[in-house]
């Protein structure tokens, strides 16, 4: 792409939190360096902002943290690009011929938003209705995490999630409904650190508008222990 149609793209897309696909932009060779060998260039670029910020970085406070800030992005709020971390969603026979929808609700969601790299911080509610296979609990959690763990579009997420378990379970019937705070819009921009930004994505028995009711049902219980 030419730098004046690159230009003109990112000014298109502004403070507009949009996705390009499905999947996340990663390059090809996204995989062709080891995380010691990222870390170690990222801790170089970390530096330089922060000097050319006009920080001193032989300050004691300040020294050891392009190091850490690289650490964090490739080991953990990052982490989710690397596939060797991607859960292993185990399903099971569905041998008590449990027939309704199960929801796991209150997930945490920690992500990033891709345009201006500031936390997503909110809820998940994942359901699906078993055709025969069911998943652990704590899986529709990892799973969650896994693609929260990336710069991200929060429907994106959403979608990804949905799509993740459709694989796993081998059914339509899943649902993502998330409920997230943005700080590039809380913390910056507009200001507003009351509004919050919800996505949902239905497929198969949940697009029937019943079908959804009951799962908003769930979700709006009142389960505080």
């Amino acid at each position: 792409m030419c730098e004046q149609k690159q230009k003109k793209l990112i000014d298109e897309v502004g403070d507009n939190h949009i996705a390009t696909s499905y999947e996340n932009p990663v390059r090809e060779d996204a995989f062709d360096m080891t995380n010691d060998e990222k870390i170690e260039k990222i801790k170089g670029h970390v530096h330089e902002i922060l000097h050319t910020l006009g920080m001193d970085m032989t300050d004691d406070s300040l020294m050891g943290t392009p190091n850490r800030v690289a650490k964090m992005y490739v080991n953990e709020i990052f982490g989710g690009l690397d596939h060797e971390k991607k859960p292993k969603a185990s399903t099971f026979e569905n041998n008590y011929k449990y027939g309704e929808m199960l929801v796991e609700k209150n997930i945490t969601v920690y992500s990033t938003c891709e345009h201006h790299l500031l936390p997503i911080v909110g809820r998940a509610h994942v359901a699906y209705i078993s055709s025969g296979r069911v998943v652990g609990l704590s899986k529709m959690n990892r799973i969650v995490n896994y693609y929260a763990n990336r710069p991200q579009v929060q429907e994106r997420l959403t979608m990804q999630i949905v799509k993740e378990l459709q694989n796993a379970l081998d059914t339509e019937d899943v649902a993502c409904i998330i409920d997230a705070k943005h700080l590039c819009v809380n913390s910056r921009g507009i200001n507003d650190i009351e509004s919050s930004t919800v996505t949902s994505e239905f497929g198969g028995k949940f697009k029937d508008e019943n079908v959804r009711k009951e799962l908003l049902n769930y979700v709006n219980m009142d389960t505080k222990f």
